[in-house]
């Protein structure tokens, strides 16, 4: 069966919720300001001395380092103005600052700027601390206002400056994560490299599977989103078989099913769209209604009369006369006769045309209820447009002679010789119950 209503949202689908970004911002107010910048709230001068096993800087002196302090109080009670107006006061005085106290003055800059939400300012600070040069920023201040500007990039949708920032971040950290590669491969994807964003996002899934642990959901819906746009169903299903594990969703079940059918794996698709069933992600009549046909083209016909029927019921699938008439079927397949005939005879009376009346005096015909059958018949009769009068006709004939009324078959059987297909079969009828006929005439006498 073809699968394409289950598919053809895929791509969409997945854009929509693989641009979803996992930021950690700058850095928010923890023990003090002053240690989110990498000072020590012991002395200045021990700070720097940490750092020299790594990189040597300019020590930071007392006098300056008060004045941060008085940033840091207004800070510690988010009084913003009054920490503007401590770094204003102590930015009059820059041109005495060495190149490591001027770096941590605009981090401050950079810091109260972000709390205050305003991205752009803060943006500018940060990159201030970077401009200062290595050789008077510690190695972590560095790596840290790489990371904060990049982000805050992103926050302002800026991708291509997230990317530039991003990636002088990764030559310089050594603590590169599987969440990294992650943040990356999305802002590859907002740029339009896809072949980058493929290779982040599959390094993040790589190294958090290495390590036992669960990848996130939105790293396996980008992963997915690539691997649809180059049409590769084969792997599109292996990280759906994966979303489904781990994040069991009708949604990823329906998709899976989907496909499933585009590799003609038609009976994982069918158990899949069964899983996405009982998972409740069918809601729609055109779906509820593929599900039954699956099950019925499967040779499960009965599974596929309860879907339609329950469908029915909670009016997901809408009562007419073709919906009816499929679920007749279904049950006629499942050789539940006496289930069929109800919901066979409602879509007769709603449709317009008489063939199912036609095909209910068959019905009545096999079940011996000649009578019935002939008045299915006349009502199919009357309402006309029926595709095969001629084996109506045949139905009707046989239907009078089980009841003795040749005269009656006999019209019937003469009006299907109209139709070459039925001419052979009429005939033989005719010969029959003219047989039939002069049979009773010489028992009468």
């Amino acid at each position: 069966m073809n699968m394409t209503t289950v598919t053809k949202g895929l791509s969409k689908f997945v854009l929509r919720t693989s641009v979803a970004l996992p930021l950690v911002l700058a850095p928010a107010v923890s023990v003090t300001v002053l240690e989110a910048a990498g000072v020590s709230a012991g002395f200045a001068q021990a700070e720097a001395q940490s750092e020299q096993k790594t990189r040597k800087v300019p020590a930071m002196r007392e006098n300056v380092f008060k004045k941060l302090g008085k940033v840091q109080e207004a800070a510690d009670a988010q009084n913003w103005p009054a920490a503007l107006a401590a770094l204003k006061e102590m930015e009059a005085g820059k041109d005495k600052y060495n190149g490591y106290e001027t770096a941590q003055m605009y981090y401050f800059y950079g810091f109260v700027y972000y709390s205050m939400e305003r991205y752009p300012q803060a943006i500018t600070y940060y990159k201030k601390v970077l401009q200062q040069g290595a050789q008077n920023l510690p190695v972590a201040l560095e790596v840290g206002t790489l990371l904060t500007v990049a982000q805050l990039y992103f926050v302002q949708e800026d991708y291509k400056q997230a990317l530039n920032y991003l990636n002088q971040w990764f030559k310089v950290a050594d603590n590169v994560t599987a969440d990294s590669y992650a943040l990356r491969a999305q802002a590859y994807h907002q740029v339009g490299n896809a072949k980058a964003a493929m290779a982040d996002i599959s390094k993040a899934i790589s190294m958090y599977e290495q390590e036992g642990k669960t990848p996130k959901e939105n790293w396996f819906q980008l992963q997915r989103y690539f691997y649809y746009e180059q049409n590769d169903y084969k792997n599109v299903a292996k990280v759906l078989e994966k979303l489904v594990k781990h994040y069991p969703k009708g949604e990823y079940y329906k998709q899976l099913a989907g496909m499933y059918g585009e590799l003609k794996r038609e009976d994982d698709m069918l158990h899949m769209m069964e899983a996405a069933y009982i998972a409740g992600a069918l809601q729609k009549e055109k779906e509820l209604l593929n599900m039954a046909y699956l099950f019925m083209g499967a040779e499960m016909p009965y599974k596929g009369a309860k879907v339609i029927d329950k469908g029915i019921k909670e009016k997901k699938i809408e009562r007419t006369s073709k919906n009816l008439e499929t679920l007749a079927q279904a049950y006629q397949m499942s050789q539940e006769l006496q289930k069929s005939i109800p919901e066979l005879e409602a879509a007769a009376s709603m449709s317009d045309k008489g063939d199912i009346y036609s095909r209910l005096a068959g019905i009545y015909l096999d079940l011996d209820k000649n009578e019935t059958a002939i008045d299915m018949g006349a009502k199919a009769l009357k309402k006309g447009g029926i595709k095969r009068p001629d084996q109506l006709y045949i139905i009707l004939g046989m239907a009078n002679a089980n009841l003795k009324k040749y005269d009656e078959s006999l019209k019937n059987f003469k009006k299907a010789l109209d139709d070459k297909r039925s001419e052979k079969f009429a005939k033989q009828w005719i010969s029959f119950v003219e047989g039939e006929q002069e049979r009773e005439k010489q028992l009468a006498m």
